[in-house]
């Protein structure tokens, strides 16, 4: 499941279907769609990022290693950012390579998604386990773990690739993909049970933790599921594959919110600033009626 394959379908195309839009075709014209959308998404991500990164840097604690999972998944963002780059502009060897990186990227971005979600469950829920298993060490297993994974399923994406078993690899990575999804509602549902049931959590606390859930597995349902389901469908049409490639190179920029729910005091600031924004619009409404 990576940009390419949606390349593929829009240049994979029967003449007889494409119909001409002034001098351009309408495959030509979503394929340019698509290469400014990726590009503007890579500049600003690129550049965002490592800034995201060194300021999540600064939250790590002994006690708290979720920024940990955030920076690893953040560096799975930039390594997708750089192959979509290569990916609009390469060809060949070039293209095949940064193919391959970005699905690296991708397969990691949602290891550490779930790590996430999985850190913030045990930290509420079995909060005694959770800190006599030496929270650091695990966290370094994990996130070795998780780096892993990735290059097992490009040698199975190879593998069925070389044995030409192409709609069973789709097949196996759209369950494989779909799997996330109960996980993250599990995690977010256990945890605002027992945030609720707590009285030793301090309020801003709990809205950072929930918060940081919510999104997490708002982001994987708005900007992963699009392109799991292109592949259900398998659409014939040309707008799917665009709209949901696109969705999907948003997810190294949404990423970057995840910076709020970690920093103490940033939903509370979050918070004014869109109180202050509606006060100020009612406030215009009334001036505006006496008017």
């Amino acid at each position: 499941m990576n940009l390419s394959s949606v390349n593929d379908t829009l240049m994979d195309t029967d003449d007889k279907s494409i119909h001409d839009v002034g001098n351009q075709t309408e495959v030509e014209r979503y394929y340019r769609i698509l290469e400014v959308s990726t590009l503007s998404i890579a500049i600003v991500g690129l550049v965002l990022t490592p800034v995201a990164i060194y300021a999540v840097s600064s939250l790590v604690k002994k006690d708290n290693v979720a920024p940990i999972f955030v920076i690893n998944l953040l560096v799975s963002d930039i390594i997708q950012l750089c192959a979509l780059t290569l990916m609009m502009t390469g060809d060949g060897i070039v293209l095949s390579i940064s193919a391959f990186a970005y699905t690296i990227g991708l397969v990691a971005s949602v290891g550490f998604m779930l790590c996430i979600a999985l850190e913030r469950y045990l930290l509420i829920v079995w909060p005694l386990w959770y800190r006599t298993k030496r929270p650091v060490k695990m966290c370094l297993l994990l996130c070795a773990a998780v780096w892993t994974l990735p290059l097992f399923y490009l040698v199975f994406s190879i593998v069925m690739g070389l044995n030409e078993q192409i709609d069973l690899f789709l097949n196996i990575t759209v369950v494989l993909f779909l799997l996330p999804l109960p996980l993250l509602v599990f995690f977010l549902v256990g945890t605002f049970r027992a945030l609720s049931a707590s009285i030793s959590v301090r309020a801003e606390e709990k809205r950072r933790i929930v918060g940081l859930l919510v999104l997490v597995l708002l982001i994987y349902t708005l900007l992963f599921l699009p392109c799991i389901v292109y592949f259900l469908v398998h659409s014939s049409g040309y707008e799917m594959p665009v709209v949901a490639a696109i969705f999907l190179e948003l997810n190294p920029v949404a990423d970057l919110f995840l910076y709020i729910f970690l920093r103490k005091g940033a939903v509370n600031q979050v918070w004014f600033c869109l109180c202050c924004c509606r006060k100020n619009r009612t406030n215009c409404h009334v001036i505006q009626w006496f008017e």
